[in-house]
């Protein structure tokens, strides 16, 4: 339940127009509700300005419904990460306002209109064509929170003068999500052309010598521009997390 329905729950009680008694029945789950197999944070989005997401690896069909359903009860949206193409009809057929990001590999069940934010601009850029379902990961998932996402793709450090190319939108960006593999350094000459936020996501691409990504994300760590921030391998998610973190503290001030 976000903040803004606790806020407006608590006015219709104090108008009189909402009785203690039906106003206790909607939040008699918080601040978390047990299914047995899991406790659904409901408190998130209080304490974060984010709901719960839940991560689909791992769990059954039946249990994705069920939290998704439970969640959505509160009036909150519900993503689900990580679902192939084959548990996403499974899914589907139970839940049918669901809608599928195939190349993100994310599921939406909307409770209702994402609204807009005016809070910046998220700039999402790739090194190569292998990157983009990361890169997707975190450009829908942005777009999910409401904020606005212009993609680049494919202008690595093998050809630096196709990144040069959208200089105009590296300078719009207030937030800039770089996902690269191989050796990473796509993070390092972004972050040295600009004076925005920059999120490094490695990626699992590459040789086999690149590790399943460590590679990637030890170059970025390792990043002589200071300032540039890295998330775990293909944590497209955990990107566009925190650059709402960002600009949800910019828009505070």
């Amino acid at each position: 339940m976000y903040p803004e329905k606790i806020i407006k729950l608590l006015r219709e009680v104090k108008s009189g127009r909402l009785s203690p008694d039906k106003a206790l029945a909607k939040i008699k789950d918080l601040p978390f509700e047990s299914l047995g197999f899991a406790n659904i944070d409901h408190h998130r989005a209080l304490r974060t300005g984010m709901p719960e997401v839940i991560f689909g690896p791992g769990k059954s069909v039946e249990q994705i419904c069920r939290l998704a359903g439970q969640m959505s009860k509160k009036g909150v949206d519900v993503l689900i990460t990580r679902i192939e193409s084959p548990t996403y009809k499974k899914i589907k057929a139970l839940l049918a306002k669901a809608k599928y990001y195939p190349q993100a590999k994310l599921i939406h069940f909307p409770s209702g209109k994402i609204s807009k934010t005016d809070k910046g601009l998220i700039l999402v850029i790739t090194a190569g064509t292998s990157d983009i379902p990361v890169a997707e990961e975190a450009a829908v998932t942005s777009e999910l929170m409401g904020h606005n996402v212009t993609r680049i793709y494919d202008v690595g450090v093998a050809g630096i003068h196709r990144l040069l190319a959208h200089k105009n939108s590296l300078d719009k960006a207030s937030v800039i999500i770089v996902v690269a593999g191989m050796e990473g350094a796509l993070a390092s000459v972004v972050a040295g052309l600009v004076n925005v936020p920059v999120i490094a996501v490695p990626t699992s691409i590459g040789y086999g010598a690149s590790f399943g990504g460590l590679s990637a994300l030890l170059g970025m760590l390792n990043s002589c521009v200071p300032g540039v921030t890295v998330v775990n391998i293909d944590n497209g998610f955990g990107a566009a997390c925190a650059a709402n973190a960002i600009l949800t503290l910019v828009s505070k001030k």
